[in-house]
């Protein structure tokens, strides 16, 4: 039976397909240029830089030859003029572009998650999208999952319920990690009911556990991503973040996620590791409202381990916890205050696509 073919009869899980660790050998990464200026308005030159810095860490340029050592970039960019200043920005990166079209540059939640089978083969897995509940419905964020496995060349599994890729984490041995405030949300899936949202992720990703934490930041308009809560770090491990100081809005929640996963066994049975980093505490935006700033949104990249900076002075201290979890990569902070104003930090604006 061709894969193509399996696709169409079977489920990833069924056919022997999963969605990988972070951590395994990545083929690529997938990005989209920012390119909206009347979404980003006076924080689009800001944002473009972050963007580019986030770039060059993953790409991770060997200063002795010039050559990158880290993933290939996959970039998209929505039309000539755009595709050009993100071929600037990007020089030297090995960045490969694509003229495809989207709403923002969210990609963890509009991109497919990309699967690995057996010997393997590799295939995506795209849902539907709705906008994080109908809060940001953006002209051809729809259409992105279908057109990147287009371009990636993978055949695709594709699936009717709403699912952003930023709401799962999974540990690559068949535990999966996601919140009951955002799964369980009526703005995504109202006719299903947990045992079926849990069976579908079952088969979508090639899990066997389904791991719940309850709620997320304050002011996370996703409805509590698990990237910004708790993330696996190697088989049987996960960090969290643990409160900086009275004034930490989320005091309260990181606290009650930390208890949470020590109560957690995994797919294989073993009682998770549990490790604390920093909370960047009270980050503020533009408007003085509390924003979800997290440092365990950071992306694994080959070769690197990039965590958002606030401009608070945990930056450093949660760099430094971050690079003992990840001791073969190196770990690098860069700015991510900008891009946070408009919803999210790097592992938000990432889709890595596996070796």
């Amino acid at each position: 039976m061709s894969t193509k073919t399996a696709l169409a009869t079977t489920t990833p899980r069924a056919a022997g397909f999963r969605q990988p660790a972070e951590w395994d050998p990545h083929e690529a990464v997938w990005l989209a240029w920012p390119s909206h200026e009347d979404l980003w308005g006076d924080a689009l030159v800001p944002v473009r830089l972050a963007f580019a810095a986030f770039a060059s860490a993953i790409a991770d340029v060997a200063r002795a030859t010039g050559k990158p050592r880290g993933e290939r970039l996959e970039i998209l960019a929505p039309d000539a003029g755009n595709e050009a200043l993100a071929k600037t920005a990007l020089a030297g990166f090995g960045a490969r572009f694509h003229r495809i079209p989207f709403g923002d540059i969210w990609l963890r939640d509009t991109a497919p998650v990309f699967l690995l089978g057996p010997g393997g083969m590799r295939a995506t897995a795209s849902f539907g999208f709705n906008g994080w509940g109908g809060k940001y419905v953006l002209p051809n964020d729809d259409g992105v999952s279908t057109r990147v496995a287009e371009k990636a060349g993978l055949p695709v599994f594709r699936f009717p319920w709403v699912l952003e890729g930023g709401s799962v984490e999974v540990d690559g041995e068949g535990t999966c990690l996601t919140t009951r405030q955002c799964l369980l949300n009526p703005n995504r899936n109202p006719g299903m009911p947990r045992e079926a949202i849990e069976s579908g992720l079952k088969d979508a990703l090639g899990c066997t556990a389904v791991l719940w934490l309850g709620d997320g930041l304050l002011n996370d308009h996703t409805d509590g991503h698990i990237d910004t809560l708790a993330r696996f770090v190697s088989p049987g491990a996960v960090v969290c973040m643990s409160p900086a100081g009275k004034d930490d809005p989320n005091r309260e929640v990181l606290a009650e996620i930390e208890h949470d996963l020590l109560s957690f066994r995994d797919a294989k049975g073993r009682a998770l590791r549990v490790t604390t980093i920093p909370s960047p505490g009270l980050v503020r935006d533009a408007e003085g409202e509390a924003m979800p700033a997290s440092y365990v949104n950071f992306y694994v990249a080959n070769t690197t381990v990039i965590v958002p900076a606030y401009g608070v002075p945990n930056d450093e201290a949660a760099r430094a916890d971050v690079a003992k979890l990840f001791p073969t990569r190196r770990a690098v902070s860069a700015p991510a205050r900008d891009l946070l104003e408009g919803g999210g930090a790097f592992h938000c604006i990432s889709q890595q696509e596996p070796a």
